[in-house]
């Protein structure tokens, strides 16, 4: 049922099993590095898996513990509610904007087998990137975080249509509630 469910209550609640998934997931790496930082050298082997740490525990949390749970989670709940709609413009499109991202999770975990994984921090720099990391390990992220890029942007596509075609006669843009 939840896997072929195209209702939009039903997606944002996987879409909090996500993001509770992925917080856990976030804390634990979290909790590797107040390890590593209690006695520098005793619990990851080397200075670019500590990075590899890191990274992974940023990206984990902002795409995938932040994003899917205030936007997926709370717009496939309250979007069609607050407008009057039955459900979402594009619902196969929503279901489909959802199966990206545990997919992107899956790469950004196994991003570690990749070189050593990318320790470059959640903003990537360029510097990092041609310095220190030769190989493919920063272009690998780069292409998993595409992925749930690519997820937003049909979101926000799904969420423009539903707001421009289901809203309701008596809604017009310019007395719109700020939520929508």
């Amino acid at each position: 049922m939840w896997f072929r469910t195209t209702n939009h209550k039903l997606v944002g609640s996987i879409y909090l099993y996500l993001g509770l998934y992925s917080g856990i997931l976030g804390r634990s790496l979290s909790f590797i590095i107040r390890l590593e930082l209690r006695k520098p050298g005793r619990f990851l082997i080397n200075g670019q898996l500590y990075n590899s740490v890191v990274t992974s525990h940023a990206l984990i949390m902002i795409f995938f513990r932040v994003m899917p749970t205030l936007v997926g989670a709370f717009g496939n709940w309250l979007l069609p509610l607050i407008l009057g709609a039955p459900d979402l413009s594009l619902p196969r499109l929503n279901a489909m904007r959802f199966w990206l991202l545990p997919v992107a999770l899956l790469l950004i975990i196994s991003s570690f087998i990749v070189d050593g994984g990318a320790g470059t921090s959640w903003v990537l720099y360029p510097p990092l990137r041609t310095q220190g990391h030769r190989g493919s390990r920063v272009d690998m992220i780069i292409l998993r975080l595409h992925r749930a890029g690519v997820s937003s942007i049909l979101g926000s596509i799904n969420f423009i249509t539903t707001i421009n075609i289901l809203r309701s006669n008596s809604f017009r843009l310019e007395t719109t509630r700020l939520f929508v």
